[in-house]
């Protein structure tokens, strides 16, 4: 079995109100490439998943964004859903563990409303991104240039709209990663 990913650890960063197939599709996929995967969360037990607005599944968290170490990771993913990021962007921790990313040029990729925790992070700006289209406004708001496409890659940042994207974000994810 070919396993571009061997030997990459990547970190998921997720709350409560995550998109549940947001975060299970990439995990799969990554997983399937041969990574290595952490759920991380801002506190420890449970995060529940949700499809769309009805509760699903409960998935155990890895660690929490206060003992986590930036270079233990290859790529930092940030699932969506309304409540996830709005949650994430209000924590001080995440919002810090997103701009350490950032800042040691590692590879973020993010999907649907994932984009707020962006912003929060100050990431945005001068960047061209896609998300899900209510976002729009805030990422111009926040210096960035928004796109429509099932996938946008610029700079080692990783951006889809929906659900529905999830086959090209998964694929340029295990592209980049795979090529570093």
């Amino acid at each position: 079995m070919d396993a571009p990913l061997h030997g990459k650890t990547i970190a998921f960063l997720a709350t409560d109100g995550v998109e549940q197939i947001e975060l299970t599709r990439p995990w799969k996929d990554l997983q399937g490439a041969g990574a290595h995967l952490e759920l991380v969360s801002l506190s420890e037990g449970e995060i529940d998943g949700y499809h769309h607005l009805d509760k699903a599944h409960s998935f155990p968290v890895d660690k929490t964004v206060q003992h986590v170490n930036v270079h233990d990771y290859d790529c930092l993913v940030l699932p969506g859903g309304v409540a996830n990021p709005d949650a994430l962007r209000m924590d001080h921790d995440a919002v810090k563990l997103v701009k350490q990313f950032f800042n040691k040029g590692k590879t973020v990729a993010a999907i649907c409303h994932a984009p707020w925790t962006l912003i929060e992070a100050d990431a945005v700006k001068n960047r061209t991104l896609t998300s899900w289209p209510s976002l729009k406004t805030d990422i111009t708001n926040a210096g960035g240039h928004w796109v429509d496409e099932e996938v946008h890659y610029e700079d080692g940042l990783i951006t889809s709209r929906n659900p529905d994207d999830l086959d090209a974000f998964s694929a340029k994810i295990v592209e980049v990663l795979a090529a570093a």
